[in-house]
């Protein structure tokens, strides 16, 4: 299975997402994750070499693949409509995270515009989520009434996952006692991308 995280903009997160993900498919079969942003994000949190997952570069992912039940791709932010249907073939499904921030909301709305036409298998991912939000819920309404596919978990916003990367690891083996929770949100999102 290849699952693809894709965004018009940076900042919405897709990295740390593409970095849970590819844990949570870990433990189901043997996973990869291709960095395919030019910022390199996944290589650099992986700098340490503490994930439990292999993480490499676009080059040097074709070593690699065949190896691999699962594949995680990271890809740059902004890609061109050409880069989009590319990888709307190639992968079985692509997440497009999304804050619930007008601008990223836009952005994704746009994305969702380019995908038309393109028979992509894609679901929204509501990330950076406040707690007790009342806006996610009436975004995720709106999302559903115009027929847009949306996962049923949201990623909240928390600290610990702003402060894994730094320490290269993930958010469940972050010292904080909101990590746990954090770990939570991915593991209910494994389930329904594997139900």
């Amino acid at each position: 299975m290849i699952v693809t995280l894709v965004s018009l903009k940076g900042g919405v997160g897709k990295t740390t997402s593409a970095i849970h993900i590819a844990a949570y498919l870990q433990q189901k079969g043997s996973t990869l994750l291709i960095d395919a942003d030019k910022n390199r994000s996944a290589l650099v949190w992986d700098r340490e070499s503490q994930l439990p997952f292999k993480v490499v570069s676009e080059a040097a992912a074709p070593r690699f693949i065949q190896q691999h039940n699962y594949i995680v791709i990271d890809t740059q932010a902004r890609p061109s409509p050409e880069e989009l249907k590319d990888l709307a073939e190639g992968c079985d499904l692509m997440i497009l995270p999304s804050t619930p921030k007008a601008l990223d909301l836009d952005a994704l709305s746009k994305t969702v515009e380019l995908l038309d036409g393109l028979n992509a298998k894609f679901k929204i991912l509501l990330t950076q989520v406040p707690p007790r939000s009342s806006v996610a819920r009436k975004i995720r309404a709106s999302l559903q009434e115009s027929g847009l596919p949306v996962f049923d978990i949201e990623i909240p916003r928390l600290v610990a996952f702003e402060r894994a990367p730094v320490k290269g690891i993930l958010v469940k083996d972050y010292p904080d006692p909101r990590s746990q929770t954090a770990w939570e949100s991915y593991e209910a999102l494994g389930k329904e991308i594997l139900p």
